[in-house]
């Protein structure tokens, strides 16, 4: 893992984007795929998953019997500790509902805002490298709470033709009953349009791989979608007094997800870097993940050098990342100082890995810098909102000038008209 400055640190993000694959490439198939889907519904659907996935299924749908044999194959305390993540995310995300509300302190005159369900939500949910039980809850609970009427699952199937039981005990704890075997981007495409067996959805949300995400970015528009969301990341902001144990093994935790994760290091202690450098190296060689974990943090993984405390507080809001561990000296005296970050962890026995499962607040997360523009995912991407308007007979006349002349100025005569009429009664 490299020891780099702020310069250098940039002038390498330059050459990795240059480096990175060709997202025209990747769109090209994802058309086509969205486009057999459309068009050859269910049959797209299984084919495509021999041809991914080396699965040949002869249905979609979780059958009554597999969820049987799911919930069968858990062991107890796994369901304990799922079932006490869901309570503490459902209690977070309680608190961010939205609630409508009625404005009338003028006579004659009511203004509001309307805050109703989406009615169908997709939730797509990766296979492939591991199994994440955590995005269900993650994605799912929200939606509850929001009152979305009809929450469906997407994921891929095991070699077997089966979805991990994990999965299934997590939409089990979250009250989501459909699950469908199917993943890629054909799984976005049929959620997006329909299929023979899957109903088409007002929104998608769940994190993916490439060509999940070029999936949700062209058939977005048709339904909604959460995110665009890029390799997870991480940021651990140091100095001498940070324990470089506790850094390193955080900064690994992200750097398993994928060989294009980044694992980020700012520090102002060239003497920190270089023992977090040698930790990171030692705890690598005993990581079950060993190979994705060693490709990640030499091809992006990076412990950066700064000048002063001001300059880790630039990095940072410049990096904008996904997630933010501040592991230094009272680190809430440093949280006004962050201004884009899609979740801050404060102090050493606050890792990230926390907050993926437990903590309550919602890991699904803008990552490749949209921190500056974008929120985590809540109870609010799950609903949305009306305005009512109502206007007496005299409420409106006093007004009914002021429309018209606007409306006039714009040359919109119509919707000037539409005022005229009643105003001359």
């Amino acid at each position: 893992m490299k020891i780099v400055t702020w310069k250098q640190y940039e002038q390498e993000q330059v050459l990795q984007k240059e480096n990175l694959v060709d997202e025209a490439s990747i769109d090209e198939v994802v058309l086509s795929m969205i486009a057999e889907v459309r068009s050859k519904g269910d049959a797209a659907l299984f084919a495509y998953t021999e041809q991914f996935d080396q699965v040949r299924l002869d249905h979609l749908l979780v059958s009554q019997e597999e969820w049987e044999e799911a919930m069968a194959a858990i062991d107890l305390e796994f369901m304990q500790s799922i079932q006490k993540a869901h309570d503490k995310i459902e209690k977070f995300h309680k608190l961010q509902k939205e609630r409508s509300w009625m404005l009338d302190d003028e006579p004659g005159i009511l203004l509001g805002q309307k805050v109703t369900a989406i009615d169908r939500v997709g939730i797509y949910v990766p296979g492939g490298k591991a199994a994440y039980p955590s995005t269900v809850l993650m994605n799912a609970v929200p939606a509850k709470i929001a009152g979305v009427s009809k929450i469906v699952i997407t994921t891929p199937p095991q070699a077997d033709g089966k979805i991990n039981p994990y999965i299934l005990a997590a939409a089990k704890i979250a009250g989501v009953e459909t699950v469908y075997k199917v993943g890629g981007a054909q799984a976005i495409a049929a959620l997006a349009y329909g299929t023979e067996t899957i109903t088409k959805v007002n929104k998608i949300v769940g994190p993916g791989n490439a060509y999940v995400a070029s999936a949700k970015k062209w058939v977005f528009g048709e339904v909604a979608i959460d995110m665009i969301a890029g390799p997870s990341e991480i940021c651990v902001m140091a100095d001498q007094a940070t324990n470089p144990v506790y850094a390193a093994a955080d900064l690994l935790s992200q750097a398993e997800h994928d060989e294009r994760a980044k694992a980020i290091c700012v520090t102002t202690s060239k003497q920190f870097a270089e023992t977090l450098k040698e930790e990171i190296y030692q705890q690598t060689e005993l990581a079950e993940r060993k190979a994705i974990i060693q490709s990640s943090i030499e091809d992006y993984g990076r412990i950066v050098l700064v000048d002063s405390l001001e300059e880790m507080y630039d990095f940072v809001n410049h990096l904008a990342p996904e997630h933010l561990q501040i592991m230094l000296e009272n680190p809430i005296e440093h949280l006004g100082n962050i201004q884009h970050a899609g979740a801050i962890f404060l102090g050493e026995y606050a890792p990230e890995a926390l907050g993926d499962y437990i903590a309550g607040p919602n890991h699904t997360l803008p990552t490749s810098g949209t921190a500056v523009f974008s929120s985590p995912l809540g109870v609010y991407d799950f609903m949305k909102k009306s305005s009512v308007i109502y206007y007496s007979k005299e409420a409106l006349s006093k007004v009914g000038e002021d429309v018209m002349r606007i409306a006039n100025a714009e040359g919109l005569f119509a919707h000037a008209n539409s005022i005229k009429k009643r105003m001359d009664e």
